[in-house]
């Protein structure tokens, strides 16, 4: 580990080029002419099967999509016509109330068509992993392309070490060749704690890995594997079975105590620091000035599992950090976990997962593969994206932790355009795309199309970057064969000096590492061969020191770009803005599950994160509504849903006003909509209409329930109010006084009752407003029947309207009012003190000053409600 820890350069995978990926075309044929794949004959099926796709596009049904085209166009209609109505006929008793209705609701609309229409082409897929095998064989010597997984953890007191742990071991135990998988634990907190247990999951890992392929378990992480409430003898007839899964289970239990025991030990820090094992003081006892670390735990020739096979590599890692130095959180974790996997195994694909999401499915990978490695398919795909999913959730998901909507159906939909977003873990990159590479398939683009706001920050970088793709085929043969010196560049004749200005040139995009820069070159993967074995763990340290990148183009064209807390979206947005296409990914079996912060605080705060993310693009150069026009390579439609992902954030600001309409119409007596017409009463039926058929044909081809889509309306109303709001602002003083944010890592859950974490409050301001909206509704639906019983019959017509635009606004708070009352309807006193409080004086505020409301008095038998559009 530097020069603390042992090297274990023995462990090291190095000097070793992996084959070539070219597919059908390089097999070869026995004396009788047959097919051989990978030194194995092939019979007529798999002869067969290799040659077919790997993967297909299922379309929806035209039964099905054609009217939910229909639909939108109509709605999309009376749209146009409603608005019409509201703008030509404003109620001037109640003017300042009914223009800002009309604001909310143009603006509602506008989102409508942002969210909507990306969703034009939605298709499914289905992937062929019998026919991935039948091409690139499923031994030793298969033709499948090397994988890294990279798992990111910061603070293991936060983030418990065995759920961590049963991450990793999922990994290592996943169903692939185990030489061609490496694992990679990025320890952004430099804690021991993390390096002890990951020790401590090497050595199980020698007895876990084998009992998970010999059994064909599902899920291959023990924790969630051991509390499955289900039959665990089906389909496992081997009479070994019954016994060495006890045996398991209770290797499992110990090795959880000595797990527990390691966090224990590091709840109380010693004064003088932690030590290791050999007396030398552990080299990140400052989280913040500490250099940086490597250990090789599994390896090709290191430790075997008990049956004397091998094991996939498991890699610690652990950036430099020193004081003055700009970091940038996950996402400079991410780049260097790219640099040093690089160097040390430089396999073509990396899949990354949090630490908290273990892979469901074993056969995730070839999933993945069968797009990735389909010469037809994977060409321009950049990245293959599944789904999250997630455990640990109550069934009615009453803060919709399982976002089924965005995944099933937003994703689904943006994969008939240009692909889905990048949203974080349980994504598979092709690890050329990150080297900030366009696909091979499309031209460079034309010097005429650049411009200060196109693709790249500046019209020099862009004609450099012209050039690089032009000619970069004929570079990298040259470079592979050699890497000069600098320093003797007076030495070189003209060919080697215009290489060295080609070295210079991919130094200043990648850095100072000759054998990173080589690696980069290698798009079937492979450590270089020029490459010394004897300083690849010198080489991968000096690609993690926290000066490395200055200079460089990391994390501002290459690797995970910086700028945002949500660097997952601005990474996908640069890649699809270079031309690369993205896929969704939905196997059977989910491929990954996770653990979701289920109760009402962690998950606001999770959802401000995302929001603030979403600002902070906003605000930036790579705004979707301005960057990347150069060369036409972004699709309308994916820039269309790029613009809903950054500013969905702001319909907070309408949205808030609109819920608390209904309450100050019963407050104050006025209305924001004249007397209904015969033709407005029409536009008014034709929009609930065609908002009901919208929602109804969207279920019927995406799949999802009733429940869900219900689940994922309220939490919009929720978060919207709350979350969405303090982003804005957040933002905003972010831009102009510079003053950042700071977000802490959840928690993960503890409590040993079920959905115990469910009822967990925690007090943050973000619950005072949606709190404010819900006690003034409330109190307005009070105070309108209080009016209405005072003023007589003719009154209860125009009170209909209002109270049901109040309750539209009280049901979708429900979930919210349940977070507040906790476990057995406790209710947090400073909470409802504070909303009472608000909710008293902006009534006041309304009733005395009536700043917006006109001194006319309404006319009975008109409503005062509107709809969202």
């Amino acid at each position: 580990m530097g020069s603390h820890l042992n090297d274990r350069q023995d462990e090291v995978s190095h000097g070793r080029t992996m084959s070539s990926l070219s597919g059908i075309g390089s097999e070869l044929n026995d004396e009788s002419g047959k097919p051989i794949w990978k030194n194995r004959i092939m019979d007529e099926k798999d002869l067969t099967d290799a040659y077919e796709p790997l993967s297909r596009i299922i379309p929806i049904s035209k039964n099905k999509l054609t009217p939910y085209r229909a639909v939108i166009i109509m709605r999309l209609i009376v749209l146009g016509l409603f608005f019409h109505y509201r703008i030509t006929n404003p109620v001037y008793s109640a003017f300042g109330l009914w223009m800002t209705s009309v604001i909310c609701e143009i603006w509602f609309g506008f989102s409508w068509i942002l969210d909507q229409f990306p969703k034009w082409c939605p298709i499914n897929r289905e992937t062929y992993v019998d026919r991935l095998i039948a091409r690139y064989g499923d031994g030793d010597d298969s033709g499948l392309a090397p994988v890294d997984f990279f798992v990111s953890t910061v603070d293991p007191l936060k983030e418990p070490p065995l759920i961590t742990a049963n991450t990793v071991l999922s990994i290592l135990a996943v169903d692939y060749p185990v030489e061609k998988i490496s694992c990679y634990v990025s320890d952004d907190g430099s804690a021991m704690l993390t390096f002890e247990s990951l020790a401590e999951t090497a050595e199980f890992a020698r007895k876990w890995v084998p009992f998970c392929k010999k059994y064909a378990i599902e899920p291959r992480t023990p924790e969630f594997y051991f509390s499955q409430k289900i039959d665990y003898l089906k389909d496992k007839i081997h009479p070994s079975f019954v016994k060495e899964r006890r045996a398991m289970k209770r290797d499992y239990e110990e090795y959880k105590v000595r797990i527990n025991a390691l966090v224990a030990k590091a709840q109380k820090t010693p004064e003088e620091g932690w030590i290791m094992q050999d007396g030398t003081p552990w080299p990140g006892n400052n989280p913040r000035d500490h250099p940086g670390m490597i250990q090789v735990f599994l390896g090709e020739t290191g430790a075997r599992d008990f049956d004397g096979n091998e094991l996939p590599r498991l890699v610690y890692v652990s950036r430099e950090k020193r004081p003055g130095y700009q970091h940038h959180k996950k996402a400079g974790a991410m780049n260097a976990l790219v640099r040093v996997s690089a160097v040390l195994t430089n396999a073509p694909y990396i899949l990354n997962l949090d630490c908290d999401h273990y892979v469901n499915n074993s056969k995730a990978v070839r999933e993945a593969m069968c797009f990735m490695m389909d010469p037809t398919v994977g060409r321009d795909v950049c990245y293959v994206q599944f789904p999250q999913r997630f455990d640990g959730i109550d069934r009615s998901d009453r803060y919709a932790n399982r976002n089924v909507v965005f995944f099933d159906v937003n994703m689904k939909g943006l994969d008939g355009i240009q692909g889905p977003v990048y949203v974080g873990t349980g994504c598979c990159f092709f690890r050329q795309a990150l080297y900030g590479y366009g696909p091979p398939s499309l031209p460079a683009l034309p010097k005429s199309s650049i411009c200060s706001w196109c693709c790249c920050c500046c019209p020099k970088k862009k004609v450099e970057r012209s050039e690089r793709e032009i000619n970069r085929d004929s570079r990298r043969e040259d470079l592979e064969s050699a890497i000069f010196n600098l320093r003797e560049i007076d030495n070189y004749d003209e060919y080697e000096r215009s290489m060295l200005i080609s070295q210079m040139s991919f130094e200043k995009t990648f850095g100072l590492s000759s054998v990173f820069i080589e690696s980069t070159l290698m798009e079937n993967g492979g450590v270089p061969e020029s490459a010394n074995p004897s300083t690849l763990i010198k080489e991968a340290i000096h690609v993690i020191s926290c000066g490395y990148e200055e200079k460089t183009e990391w994390g501002k064209e290459i690797g995970w770009i910086y700028g945002s807390v949500t660097e997952d979206i601005l990474t996908g947005f640069k890649m699809h803005c270079r031309g690369w296409r993205s896929i969704y990914c939905m196997p059977v079996r989910p491929a990954f599950k996770g653990s979701a912060p289920i109760n009402l605080s962690d998950r606001l705060h999770q959802v401000l994160r995302w929001a603030l993310g979403s600002v902070e693009i906003f605000l930036s150069r790579h705004c979707p509504l301005w960057y990347g026009y150069g060369g036409g390579r972004l699709k309308w439609l994916q820039r269309l849903s790029y613009i809903n992902t950054i500013v969905y954030p702001f319909t907070s600001l309408p949205l808030i006003a609109y819920c608390c309409l209904p309450a100050i119409c019963l407050l104050t007596g006025k209305f924001i909509i004249p007397t209904l017409s015969n033709a407005a009463t029409i536009w008014f039926l034709g929009l609930f209409m065609s908002i009901i058929l919208t929602s109804v044909l969207e279920l019927r081809w995406s799949g999802i329930g009733i429940e869900d889509w219900w689940r994922n309306e309220q939490f919009w109303v929720i978060g919207g109010v709350s979350a969405h709001l303090f982003a804005v602002f957040q933002g905003i003083l972010k831009m102009i006084a510079g003053l950042d944010t700071n977000f802490t890592v959840t928690a993960k859950a503890t409590d040993d009752t079920e959905f115990g974490e469910l009822y967990v409050f925690k007090w943050t301001t973000v619950l005072i407003p949606p709190t404010t909206i819900l006690v003034l509704n409330l109190v307005g639906v009070v105070a309108g029947f209080s009016d209405a019983l005072n003023s007589g019959y003719e009154s209860w017509g125009p009170l209909f309207g209002k109270v049901f635009f109040a309750m539209w606004v009280i049901m979708h708070l429900y979930p919210f009012l349940k977070g507040l009352m906790g476990r057995q309807n406790r209710t947090p006193t400073i909470v409802v003190l504070w909303s009472v409080l608000l909710a008293s004086v902006f009534s006041l505020l309304w009733v005395k000053i009536d700043p917006f409301v006109g001194g006319t008095e309404p006319v009975n038998g008109t409503n005062c409600n509107t709809v969202i559009c």
